[in-house]
């Protein structure tokens, strides 16, 4: 396969230019809003403004917590010479961890305002998530970022402007952890489940994809391999979400 390199600029009206990593963004929320909202008219505990405020507070938490996390987690030097720096999005940079402890907080804030407990607004929220994350990574795949190892394997991707070709790391995660999680999620909470268990599925599901894939992800080169010559800041922030959702998944079902 060779890799259709493609303009990062969706439309460029002059005075404005829109890229398509922020039009990725902005399907995230919607595709978030109408699953949101699928889900309310199922339950007697949401309504449409709750679920209007709900996407709010979370596209806060994961456009803060996503920019904040990246340069705490994989760019704080950088971060500590020049703090300004975290306002330079224009170069990029966001972290799904950060985002993921961002929502958490927003839910937090949102639950206070609505007289929520956490794992029931938790438990709503997950099967929204994964599809915003496939869209993120097709972000990254259109901006040509956050590529795989060079492989000689048919399942690589040609790179005219490297010259060689690398596993098409960003598609695998769009499928994992966006389609497949999306599908497992919302499945699996058609039916009444236990408190925490959708969450607790989450947790498992999105580490363990996420880890497994670091394995063939070229890691941020400001940082590298933290250890073994294999383990990257990826593994290391998705280990404790799978034991966290293993400890959750058999909390609920006791």
């Amino acid at each position: 396969m060779i890799y259709p390199t493609i303009n990062p600029i969706a439309l460029d009206l002059g005075f404005i230019q829109i890229y398509w990593y922020g039009l990725m963004y902005l399907g995230a929320f919607l595709a978030a809003y109408f699953l949101a909202n699928y889900r309310a008219k199922q339950s007697d505990h949401w309504n449409p403004q709750q679920v209007e405020d709900l996407i709010f507070y979370g596209a806060i938490g994961v456009i803060v917590g996503g920019r904040l996390g990246y340069m705490l987690f994989y760019n704080l030097p950088h971060f500590l010479s020049d703090p300004l720096s975290i306002f330079a999005i224009q170069g990029g940079g966001m972290s799904f961890h950060g985002g993921f402890l961002g929502v958490l907080l927003a839910m937090v804030l949102f639950n206070r305002k609505y007289h929520k407990s956490f794992f029931t607004t938790m438990d709503f929220v997950a099967p929204l998530v994964p599809l915003g994350l496939g869209f993120g990574r097709m972000g990254n795949f259109i901006n040509g970022e956050l590529w795989g190892k060079v492989t000689t394997s048919p399942l690589g991707m040609f790179i005219q402007e490297q010259g060689v070709a690398r596993y098409p790391s960003q598609l695998y995660e769009a499928f994992l952890e966006g389609l497949v999680l999306f599908i497992i999620l919302w499945v699996y909470s058609q039916k009444s489940r236990p408190l925490m268990s959708v969450s607790a599925l989450f947790l498992i599901f999105y580490g363990l994809f996420r880890f497994i894939i670091e394995f063939v992800r070229v890691p941020d080169v400001q940082l590298g391999y933290l250890a073994f010559d294999w383990l990257t800041m990826g593994q290391l922030l998705s280990l404790p979400m799978i034991v966290l959702g293993v400890y959750l998944i058999f909390k609920a079902k006791k």
